[in-house]
């Protein structure tokens, strides 16, 4: 099974060729047969690497020690789950996991765009093979999954014991979709590129690729936040780690993205700057791929790599991200401009938002790769922390917060501010109130927190706004006014949805970072310590044993402000027996939306314990608000005009007349 998993990726390495050289040949010399091979080779060219996935998986899931993947990363005791999501716990894995995915993506390419001009479609997917054919020979020149020990050893040396947790199955794989995702729009800006043509028509075609992109993405940076935050034990939802980074930089400017093929689609606007976003997009996943397995950053998220996987990734960037920007570079010129709008429209409202973003990506990105500049030049170490991107990033967020509720009551072409002003009244009185009852009632809390708090409210009401003055709240009886709303298309719930969540996230950003109270303590059995008005009681340790781990766990009883027991809150220290490796497993108890939560130092010579906790008021909002946000992209791409796209031609031909001409 394994020889047969390395085999097939050899076959989708040169059915990748297949794929990119014959199709893309086919376009050039007008020539049908060529083109129609593109269909073909993708879909076998998935199946392949599919193929190969489940041999490794197989190898991982029977503990098959004569492969070296497999002994570096699995044991027998080990749980069947953390079998399973060790498969792509390390550096081959995950990248076969990487290549899959992309592979995915082409083949539903192929099985469902036939609504697309066939060159376009051809074009498409030739790209998308020359991507896979790139990451196929990474993978089968220095990154080899199947690769064999003689003789097998009795035993693996297990996975790292930080990724034996169920994060590893959601985490890594929503941020693979995410990442890869945006190798669809890549290659349809590239596609449009090679034919010189771009219309509104590519805008819709590549719009839900975007969409389903971002949610993907947007639920693997809110999953991979949420598991370092418990799994830690730093007591952290977010550490600008240069790799955090890496995932969020193609968020920002796919956001971008979003919204600038919103204006592309309905004004025929803003062409040139939505192909350059494509392409800018997933060159940032691919700086992201190359931070992480480059070994050039030090992270808890990084794998450590032989400088040759570096390289190889540096030369594939060269290739893809130089590439591209060339070819625009010589062909962005002879594309037609898109239509005017004044400044004050809702197209206005889009550029704005372009400009915050993708200037908020800018600085993310020098903050990121500075310190290895500086490295590289002069050969000292440097880091940039929290401070600078707090300092940097949060001012250019704001205003754009602010503008948020703004842009979808805007008309298009040319708005009237002062009338969306009028109508977002309401809205304002909401978030003004919320910041009085802030500064009044919440103790703790000072202008600036309020302040946060406000916007947060702010969008919230905005969204709803957005809803209510759509569907003829106040102006026409409630029955009407719901039977327009159940009217309204998708997208605009999704986009109030989105906005909202968005609001979400924000409150609770400000609520912990403002509110959260920490205390350190050393602590023996039978005493106790207060925080924010609760008790904890600590029980004492007990020793527990896992199926790959020895643990001491700490019981703590939770008493409320009068005494009375919530509940009991367990953290533990652990030991895993084959890596001889300790992790610290945090103790979280949740009230509504704000969590206590409890971790572990060291003994102390006398019998205690060094007790962490922190008080995290509506830290589950920073999630919640994220779920949120992938529920308004879903209701989006539910649209009917999304998934309809563009109609497909009357009668079949192979290809377009412009081309059979040449």
């Amino acid at each position: 099974m394994v020889e047969t998993g390395h085999f097939a990726l050899v076959l989708a390495f040169v059915l990748a060729l297949i794929q990119f050289a014959v199709p893309l040949a086919g376009t050039r010399l007008a020539e049908p047969r060529l083109v129609a091979v593109s269909g073909p080779a993708t879909v076998v060219g998935f199946f392949l690497t599919l193929l190969a996935f489940l041999a490794l998986t197989a190898a991982y899931v029977q503990s098959d020690f004569s492969v070296v993947n497999v002994w570096e990363n699995s044991h027998s005791m080990k749980p069947m789950l953390y079998k399973v999501t060790g498969v792509w716990g390390n550096h081959e894995g995950s990248m076969l996991l990487w290549v899959l995915i992309l592979t995915f993506f082409g083949a539903l390419v192929a099985l469902f765009g036939n609504n697309l001009p066939a060159t376009l479609r051809a074009n498409v997917l030739s790209v998308q093979g020359l991507i896979g054919a790139a990451f196929l020979l990474f993978i089968l020149a220095t990154s080899n999954p199947f690769a064999r020990l003689s003789p097998a050893p009795f035993e693996g040396r297990d996975l790292n014991p930080i990724l034996q947790d169920v994060g590893l199955a959601i985490h890594p794989p929503l941020l693979y979709l995410g990442y890869v995702g945006f190798s669809v729009c890549f290659s349809f800006a590239v596609a449009a590129l090679i034919e010189g043509r771009i219309d509104a028509a590519w805008a819709r075609w590549v719009r839900p690729w975007t969409l389903a992109a971002w949610i993907f993405l947007t639920g693997g940076i809110a999953m991979g936040s949420y598991w370092a935050y418990y799994e830690l034990g730093w007591g952290g939802w977010w550490f600008w780690d240069p790799v955090e980074n890496a995932s969020f930089l193609p968020w920002l400017a796919g956001t971008a993205l979003l919204h600038s093929a919103i204006v592309m689609e309905k004004r025929s606007a803003l062409k040139i700057w939505t192909l350059l976003l494509a392409i800018l997009t997933f060159s940032l996943s691919l700086l992201g791929t190359f931070l992480v397995r480059s070994g050039v950053l030090t992270s808890v998220h990084a794998f450590a790599t032989d400088p040759t996987r570096g390289l190889f990734i540096l030369i594939i960037l060269m290739v893809f991200i130089g590439g591209s920007l060339s070819l625009f570079a010589l062909r962005a010129s002879s594309l037609t401009q898109g239509g005017l709008f004044h400044p004050v429209s809702r197209e206005g409202a889009l550029v704005l938002n372009n400009l915050f973003l993708t200037t908020a990506t800018a600085t993310v990105l020098i903050g990121t790769l500075y310190p290895l500049l500086v490295e590289a030049v002069v050969g000292d170490k440097i880091s940039v922390g929290a401070p600078f991107f707090n300092m940097t990033f949060v001012p250019l967020a704001l205003p754009l917060l602010l503008a948020v509720p703004f842009g979808p009551l805007l008309a298009w072409k040319r708005g009237d501010l002062y009338a969306v002003a009028q109508r977002l009244f309401a809205a304002f009185g909401g978030a003004l109130l919320a910041v009085m009852l802030a500064l009044f009632l919440v103790d703790g809390v000072g202008v600036l927190a309020a302040l946060g708090i406000g916007v947060g409210v702010w969008l919230l009401l905005g969204a709803a706004t957005d809803l209510a003055l759509k569907a003829g709240v106040g102006k026409v009886s409630p029955a009407i006014a719901l039977r327009r709303a159940r009217g309204l298309p998708r997208s605009v719930f999704g986009t109030a949805l989105a906005h909202a969540g968005l609001g979400i996230t924000t409150l609770g950003i400000v609520a912990v970072t403002t509110l959260e109270v920490e205390q350190i303590a050393v602590m023996k059995p039978g005493e106790t310590m207060e925080i924010a008005g609760d008790t904890l009681r600590f029980q004492g340790l007990t020793p527990v044993r896992g199926p790959n781990f020895t643990e001491d766990q700490a019981r703590f009883v939770h008493l409320d402000p009068s005494g009375r027991e919530r509940g009991e809150i367990v953290s533990s220290k652990r030991l895993y027996t084959a890596r001889q490796m300790p992790t610290t497993e945090a103790g979280i108890a949740t009230n509504w939306f704000s969590q206590l939560y409890v971790s572990l130092g060291d003994p102390t010579p006398d019998g205690g314990m060094v007790v962490r906790v922190w008080w995290k008021p509506l830290v589950l909002l920073i999630w919640i608000g994220g779920i949120v946000m992938m529920a308004g992209g879903i209701v989006s791409l539910l649209d009917r005009r999304l998934r309809v796209g563009a109609p497909a031609p009357r009668r079949s031909r192979p290809l377009p007349a412009e081309v059979a001409a040449e």
